[in-house]
């Protein structure tokens, strides 16, 4: 992905989220980061507009809706759109799949 697409990334305080974040910057994306630990999310956005990139972070839980909308809403602030959302983080639930309760109701 190139230019100037802008991408919010969730679990992006590291591992994968955090390696995505900081590949497609480098290629010019603008990103826009969240995750529950502000002061990693405050760390890779600094060492990514010290770089040239353009970045900016939310701390969110992505189990709040609210949490996420607030990021959305941050990317569409600053930026003006969103054109990628990459869904890194999300809460986990042991059993049989098929008797996990629905995350968004019936």
């Amino acid at each position: 992905m190139k230019g100037e697409k802008v991408v919010v990334i969730t679990g992006a305080s590291s591992g994968i989220g955090e390696a995505t974040a900081r590949h497609l910057a480098a290629r010019g994306c603008k990103i826009v980061l969240g995750a529950r630990s502000k002061d990693k999310l405050s760390q890779i956005v600094d060492e990514i507009r010290w770089d040239g990139g353009a970045a900016e972070w939310v701390e969110i839980e992505v189990t709040r809706r609210d949490d996420v909308d607030a990021l959305v809403k941050h990317a569409m602030t600053t930026f003006g759109r969103v054109d990628v959302f990459v869904a890194n983080a999300g809460s986990c639930r042991l059993g049989r799949w098929m008797t996990l309760p629905s995350p968004i109701g019936n």
